[in-house]
């Protein structure tokens, strides 16, 4: 196991773009977990972001919150501020393990670790997140519903760093955060939704329901045009337009779909007016 050193922000894009195939580390939740049995990983070259202080704090302006590459979840549950205006940011960041990993966690290593069950992923999405990428060719911005292009790939070169993630700020009229595992914390998703609605329009976000978290046009145009739902079944075949879960070790394929319909019809149909 190699680490490098960053004091700086260019110091480290320097390191990532010297060596192709090393791994930026920040908070190193998701790298330990699998550490005992992942014998290649202690062969690779990894980049300490720990150093880097100017990607640590979170900054409010009129138009958006923007949270740096090292925010951790913990910095966000204790913003009042946020829990007021995201408070699915504070929902979620909650889920996300023990305390100690809600310290140590980062919402940027939550994004590039790019597992379809993420908790902080969801919300992001839901809120119209941008992720902030940056090399020693420059910036480069890409909203986090077009971030993913498939299981564990995203639109992030070897020499970029997520440096901050801008969310705009909106009044919402609706959200909620949902995540359904075998217990109530330290869980992975068996199903996990995120809903939102501002002048923006509707956001429905899955997770665990398709290689990656996706957002579900189908379920967003059924909100917007107001039709109406009687039973949960109906939303089926819109949720099967906008995802397509599996068969693993934690629920079946058809469990997820009939879930989330579930969920989805509970949540909203006081919202909707559906019976």
């Amino acid at each position: 196991m190699r680490v490098l050193l960053a004091d700086r922000v260019p110091e480290a894009l320097g390191l990532l773009a010297g060596d192709g195939a090393a791994i930026p580390v920040a908070g190193g939740t998701d790298l330990l977990v699998h550490w005992p049995v992942r014998i290649d990983a202690h062969d690779r070259t990894y980049v300490d972001l720990s150093r880097l202080e100017d990607l640590k704090p979170l900054r409010w302006s009129d138009r958006e919150l923007v949270l740096g590459g090292l925010t951790t979840y913990w910095d966000v549950i204790q913003d009042e501020r946020i829990g007021r205006e995201f408070p699915l940011l504070v929902r979620a960041a909650r889920q996300v393990g023990a305390i100690q990993i809600q310290a140590r966690g980062t919402w940027a290593g939550n994004i590039v670790n790019a597992s379809p069950a993420a908790d902080g992923v969801p919300v992001l999405m839901a809120y119209d997140a941008v992720v902030v990428l940056e090399s020693g060719r420059g910036r480069e911005e890409v909203p986090l519903d077009h971030f993913y292009t498939g299981y564990k790939e995203m639109r992030r070169r070897a020499d970029q760093l997520v440096v901050a993630i801008r969310i705009p700020r909106r009044p919402y009229s609706y959200q909620v955060f949902e995540k359904v595992g075998s217990r109530r914390a330290q869980a992975i998703a068996k199903v996990g939704l995120a809903v939102t609605r501002s002048d923006a329009g509707w956001r429905v976000v899955a997770a665990s329901m398709a290689p990656t978290i996706r957002r579900c046009p189908m379920l967003e145009r059924l909100l917007e045009q107001r039709v109406q739902v009687a039973h949960p079944g109906d939303l089926v075949p819109a949720i099967t337009q906008d995802v397509s879960p599996i068969d693993d070790v934690r629920s079946t394929a058809e469990y997820r779909r009939r879930v989330m319909a579930r969920v989805l019809y509970d949540d909203l149909r006081e919202t909707c007016g559906w019976p």
